[in-house]
């Protein structure tokens, strides 16, 4: 099956995944791509495939070599965002694009000039949405490619070291990596297929963390309230006020962090916000953390009783900062990148990976562009040229490994 048609098939499963749900997988149904993907490994005599309890998908290309070569593994995560409807998606393919407006459907259309993805895709074959749904580029790009790869692997095999494949549940929610079977992926390193831009090898990103807060208030009747009444939602915007002005994302760019108010909810005697707090740089990110600890006490101290409760939790943290005592992944996809006719390049990532997660627990794990655009919306594309682009770079870092 070529590369383009197993995204197309992948894409028409509904795989969303849900951040109001504990469970692991977060949605049941990103199962049904688990099951089609164990199926195709099985399909090209991968027998030790499998998934999970969990609806974590492995598999282990053995090695075709004797000499000692460490292991090397490539995953990316199974679920679409929730930010945008991931039902019945329509995909189209626009044959060498001519840099002009997209037209999605009857009301949507995407300009060059306020999509600027556009512009490094022209003369390329596209695969777009039809307006209404998100595409799932990200990252059915990457499971494509990784599946392509697995079936070059094996019916033109070349020696090689063992190659592990995953493929993760709750990415997009944060918790792809917390079930991770490190005992079955005894990879040296890894690589995410979870980038946008064909080249782009990414190994700094967010330290983040979630802040959550619950405001309690004292309600009395309005007419007979004075010097009684405390409105919960009045300490919530007191709350948020008080936090660093230029610290919103809309202000922020390239290294600059920032406090993300992602959700609010309140009545007069109970209100909650919801952050998201993030900086590449870990002294800043504790300084973030500490504003917020800091607003929580003088507010406390202000209404006389425990009117803010907070709580933060940290999420993940910057990889550089295990990546740069041994940049050999980093260095490894570069020259393949270079092999194949691009040009490598690198940017500070300004969110996160599974690979940021998977890199802390011992798993050292760069992203690489997939040729995935404008991720979690009706915008969403993929470049069908990037896409074969990134199988060719996966089975170039396969080659160099092995050689070393």
């Amino acid at each position: 099956m070529n590369l383009v048609d197993r995204f197309l098939k992948y894409v028409s499963i509904d795989t969303q995944s849900d951040p109001n749900v504990d469970t692991c997988p977060s949605t049941l149904k990103q199962k049904d791509l688990g099951r089609l993907l164990v199926s195709e490994l099985h399909e090209l005599g991968l027998d030790n495939a499998y998934m999970d309890e969990h609806g974590y998908v492995y598999a282990l290309i053995k090695a075709t070599t004797d000499k000692a070569t460490s292991p090397i593994g490539f995953i990316a995560h199974m679920d679409t965002s929730p930010d945008a409807p991931g039902v019945n998606v329509k995909p189209r393919i626009i044959k060498a694009y001519d840099g002009k407006t997209i037209q999605l459907n009857d009301t949507l259309s995407m300009n060059p000039s306020q999509f600027d993805a556009l512009n490094y895709v022209v003369g390329e074959d596209l695969i777009v949405t039809d307006g209404n749904t998100l595409l799932g580029a990200d990252d059915k790009a990457g499971v494509a490619e990784i599946m392509a790869m697995a079936e070059i692997m094996v019916q033109n095999p070349f020696p090689h070291g063992d190659i592990y494949i995953g493929f993760t549940p709750d990415e997009e929610i944060g918790r792809g990596a917390d079930l991770f079977d490190l005992d079955f992926f005894k990879a040296k390193f890894a690589y995410t297929m979870d980038g946008s831009l064909i080249g782009g090898i990414e190994y700094e990103n967010f330290n983040a963390a979630t802040a959550k807060i619950d405001f309690v208030g004292k309600s009395i009747h309005p007419g007979s309230s004075k010097n009684k009444l405390v409105n919960a939602m009045h300490i919530a915007f007191e709350f948020h006020l008080m936090l660093p002005t230029f610290l919103n994302p809309a202000y922020t760019e390239g290294y600059e962090g920032f406090n993300h108010l992602s959700h609010m909810s309140g009545s007069v005697e109970n209100a909650h916000l919801e952050y998201i707090i993030r900086n590449h740089d870990m002294g800043k990110f504790n300084n973030q953390k500490t504003d917020f600890e800091r607003v929580r006490d003088y507010l406390n101290q202000k209404f006389g009783y425990e009117a803010v409760k907070l709580s933060i939790i940290d999420s993940y943290f910057n990889m550089v900062e295990v990546l740069k005592h041994d940049m050999t992944p980093v260095r490894l996809a570069e020259k393949a990148i270079s092999n194949v006719g691009l040009t490598p390049h690198s940017t500070a990532i300004r969110g996160g990976t599974d690979g940021a997660r998977l890199t802390y627990m011992g798993l050292p794990c760069p992203n690489l562009g997939t040729g995935g655009f404008n991720f979690h919306g009706r915008y969403e594309f993929a470049s069908i040229n990037q896409m074969t682009q990134a199988l060719d770079v996966m089975i170039e870092i396969i080659k160099l490994h092995s050689q070393v």
